[in-house]
């Protein structure tokens, strides 16, 4: 039996340290299309939504870096390329968008993405007695589906 550094079997991590790549690689993608809503949204909302985005994208950052950490203490490593980003993520870039309306619904969008993947990873970690990654997720989940109820309200 080998053990991880914090007690863990090595061979019950491997589906979660591969589920937390995958997240890891939908938040990157995801907040490059948020960094592009922030630059790119024209129209009435702009001075509502710029602000918005930055505060997101900025969170997504703090939240990429925990996610990688995380992968390094199970004892993985974490992908580092664009490209290993684009061929593991479930979210897809966002390219050209203008509209506050449009770029608000790429951003529910790709919450209830991350959302799905989270919670995914969360039964897999349980499964692996791994609380640290569920709880991590967990609270992710938690935060993101009050701003998608936000983002849905700003819709009408």
């Amino acid at each position: 039996m080998s053990i991880n550094q914090i007690g863990l079997e090595k061979k019950d991590m491997t589906a979660v340290i591969e589920q937390l790549n995958k997240l890891l690689s939908s938040y990157h993608i995801f907040y490059i299309n948020v960094r592009g809503y922030h630059w790119n949204v024209k129209g009435e909302h702009f001075f509502t939504l710029h602000p918005k985005f930055e505060e997101l994208y900025t969170s997504l950052q703090v939240q990429i870096d925990e996610i990688a950490e995380r992968v390094l203490t199970l004892g993985g490593t974490p992908l580092h390329a664009y490209s290993d980003f684009a061929q593991n993520s479930s979210i897809k870039e966002d390219k050209g968008v203008f509209n506050g309306n449009e770029c608000v619904r790429g951003v529910v969008s790709g919450l209830q993405e991350l959302i799905e993947e989270q919670r995914k990873l969360s039964g897999i970690a349980q499964e692996a007695e791994d609380q640290g990654t569920a709880d991590l997720v967990d609270g992710y989940v938690q935060e993101q589906e009050k701003l998608i109820w936000m983002y849905n309200a700003f819709l009408g």
